[in-house]
C-alpha cells in the first residue's frame, strides 16, 4: 500500500506507524522504499542518541518517538545490526526508478547510514585511524600536512607582529587589545547577527516566523552553538568562559545564525521535512556528513555575507565603536586574523597525533599554542573539543574549502553564488555533491 499523505502529515504518519519491514520482493515503488528506510533511520538515530549523549544534535519530530527511544533503546550490537540492514536496503534501491531529487535523497541517506555504522562501531570499541574515522563519519578523507609546513605562515605573522620572545606570547598581548568588554558583548552580538541576517535576507527568502533566542553560557568546549528547536526557531549560545575577540562577532553571527546553522536547519525543515515529507530531516545526527555540509557552509557564509573588504568596513564603522575599541587599529587586526586563518589545517595534524597517541595531552596543548597561536587557556579549551568531538575538527576548515570551491564555480556574480549556496543548504547535499 502506498501512503498518499503529503508534507509534514505524511512524515509524522510514517514516524508514528508501527515499524514496517520491507519483505523480499516487496512491490513498494522505489521512493516508497526510501520512505520506509527513512522512518527506520529516525528511530535508529534517536535510540543511538540514548546510547551516546550528544549524538542527536537536533530533533523536532513527534515527542512520542523520542520518549519511546528513551524508554526502550536497543543495545549497541542491535543498533549496529539495524544500521547494516538499512545500509543494505538503501543500496538495493534502484536509482533508475527514482526521480533526480530522490536519487539525491538516497545518496544522502546512504552517507548518514555509513556514518551511523562507523559511530556505532566506535561505541563498540573499534579503533579507526584519524583519516579512516573522518571518512567514515563525514564522508571525506582529510589531507594531513606535516606541522613544519605551517612554519612559513608563522614567519609571516612574525613580520606582522615583530618583537622579542615567544610569538604566541606576542599574539596573546596583541589580541588582548581586541577583546569585546563583557558589558558590551550583547549589543555587539545583536548588531552582528542583525547585519548577517540582513545580508542573507537580501538573497534568500527565510521561512515565515523564523526566529532565534540568544544566551551567554560558560564552561563549554566550543565558542558558539546553535540548538535548533524546529518551527524555524533556534537557540544560539555564546560561550563567555574565554574572551570574545571583535573579529568573532560577525563570524559567530553568520556561522550560528545567518546564513549558517539557523538558516540551513530552517530551510531543510521547510523544504524537505514539511515540503516533501522526508522524515529523515527531522533528526540531525551530529557525527554524519550532514555536519561537514553544516559547518562548511556556515564558515563559508561569513565571507559570502561580507565579501571583500565589507567585513572589515562593518567592523570598523559599527562594531568597534559599539565595543569601545579603537577603529583606527582595525586594519592591523584584520591583517593578523587573515594570516592566522592559514594555520587552520595544523589542527588536523595535531588532533591526529594526539588521538593516535603519538603525543600526549600536554604536548598537544603546546602544539595548539604554537601552531594555533592560542593562549594557554584557549589551547586547553580546544583540546577539550578534540577530546569530545575527535575528527569532527575537519568539518570547519575542510568543509569550508569544499563549499567555497563548489559555490564559486557558479561564477563571480554574488547573486549566482547566493543561489548556489541556497541550494547547498536547502537540498540533501553530500560531500560528493560539492566535488561535482
Amino acid at each position: 500500500m502506498t501512503l498518499r499523505l503529503t508534507g509534514l502529515a505524511a512524515a509524522f504518519a510514517l514516524l508514528a506507524a508501527p515499524a514496517l519491514a520491507a519483505p523480499e520482493g516487496s512491490q513498494l515503488p522505489e521512493a516508497g522504499k526510501l520512505n520506509v528506510i527513512a522512518k527506520d533511520f529516525v528511530r535508529l538515530t534517536l535510540e543511538a542518541g540514548e546510547r551516546e549523549p550528544g549524538y542527536v544534535d537536533a530533533y523536532y519530530g513527534p515527542e512520542a518517538l523520542a520518549k519511546a527511544a528513551k524508554a526502550a533503546p536497543r543495545d549497541v550490537p542491535a543498533l549496529r545490526a539495524e544500521a547494516d540492514r538499512l545500509a543494505a536496503a538503501v543500496a538495493g534501491v534502484d536509482d533508475q526508478a527514482l526521480p533526480p531529487d530522490q536519487v539525491r535523497r538516497k545518496a544522502f541517506l546512504a552517507g548518514q547510514l555509513k556514518a551511523a555504522q562507523t559511530r556505532l562501531a566506535m561505541l563498540s570499541g573499534q579503533k579507526f585511524s584519524f583519516r579512516d574515522e573522518a571518512e567514515g563519519l563525514f564522508g571525506v578523507r582529510p589531507e594531513l600536512k606535516p606541522l613544519a609546513s605551517y612554519d612559513p605562515v608563522l614567519t609571516r605573522i612574525e613580520i606582522l607582529l615583530p618583537g622579542d620572545g615567544d610569538l604566541a606570547a606576542r599574539v596573546d598581548a596583541f589580541q588582548a587589545r581586541y577583546v569585546i568588554p563583557a558589558d558590551r558583548l550583547e549589543p555587539v552580538m545583536r548588531a552582528a547577527i542583525a547585519a548577517c541576517k540582513a545580508a542573507t535576507q537580501a538573497h534568500i527568502a527565510l521561512p515565515k516566523g523564523e526566529r532565534f533566542d540568544m544566551e551567554f553560557v560558560t564552561d563549554k568546549p566550543w565558542s558558539g552553538y546553535n540548538w535548533y528547536k524546529g518551527q524555524a526557531h533556534s537557540l544560539i549560545q555564546i560561550n563567555t568562559s574565554l574572551p570574545v575577540y571583535i573579529s568573532r562577532a560577525l563570524d559567530l553571527g553568520c556561522h550560528e545564525g545567518y546564513p549558517g546553522h539557523h538558516v540551513l536547519n530552517a530551510l531543510l525543515e521547510e523544504k524537505l521535512t514539511k515540503g516533501k515529507g522526508w522524515v529523515e530531516f527531522s533528526v540531525y545526527p551530529l557525527f554524519s556528513p550532514q555536519s561537514l555540509i553544516a559547518e562548511g557552509s556556515a564558515n563559508y557564509g561569513i565571507g559570502l555575507a561580507f565579501p571583500g573588504a565589507e567585513k572589515l568596513k562593518f567592523e570598523r564603522e559599527k562594531l568597534y565603536p559599539l565595543a569601545g575599541l579603537d577603529p583606527a587599529t582595525a586594519d592591523a587586526y584584520d591583517a593578523f586574523t587573515k594570516a592566522k586563518a592559514d594555520l587552520a589545517g595544523a589542527e588536523y595534524t595535531i588532533a591526529d597525533d594526539y588521538l593516535s597517541g603519538r603525543v600526549d595531552r600536554a604536548q598537544a596543548v603546546a602544539l595548539q599554542r604554537k601552531y594555533g597561536l592560542m593562549t594557554q587557556a584557549r589551547a586547553e579549551q580546544r583540546m577539550k573539543f578534540v577530546d569530545a568531538y575527535r575528527s569532527y575538527v575537519i568539518n570547519y576548515g575542510l568543509g569550508q574549502d569544499m563549499v567555497r570551491a563548489h559555490v564559486e564555480r557558479a561564477g563571480p556574480s554574488q547573486d549566482a553564488r547566493w543561489q548556489r549556496m541556497e541550494a547547498v543548504i536547502s537540498q540533501p547535499t553530500t560531500p560528493a555533491d560539492l566535488a561535482k
